[in-house]
């Protein structure tokens, strides 16, 4: 266990970088979330043919949850705990909205 102050980030920077990171999440979900009602709302329109709005909201999801991934994860590799974990919880609550939307009947 490294105990020298000098080769950790400090908690200042780590708490800037993830309220940077939570920022750009939010906005990435709202628009994935924005895509899904706007591809169900032109469904209703569309009696036809099967709805699009389930794979739309699924291909959100992965997107989410392999972004939560690879950013928590590189995040985990710099040794920025703080921001690794905002950038899980904020990107895999994305997911399993997306997720929770694309299975509702």
């Amino acid at each position: 266990m490294d105990t020298e102050r000098g080769n950790r980030p400090s908690t200042g920077l780590q708490v800037a970088i993830g309220a940077l990171l939570l920022v750009l999440d939010l906005l990435v979900i709202a628009w994935l979330v924005y895509g899904y009602g706007m591809t169900g709302w032109a469904d209703a329109y569309d009696e036809v043919n099967a709805p699009e709005a389930p794979e739309v909201a699924r291909q959100g999801a992965w997107i989410l949850a392999g972004a939560a991934v690879v950013t928590g994860g590189a995040l985990l590799a710099l040794r920025l705990r703080v921001t690794a974990v905002v950038q899980l919880v904020a990107l895999g609550a994305g997911a399993l909205l997306l997720h929770t939307l694309a299975t509702r009947p």
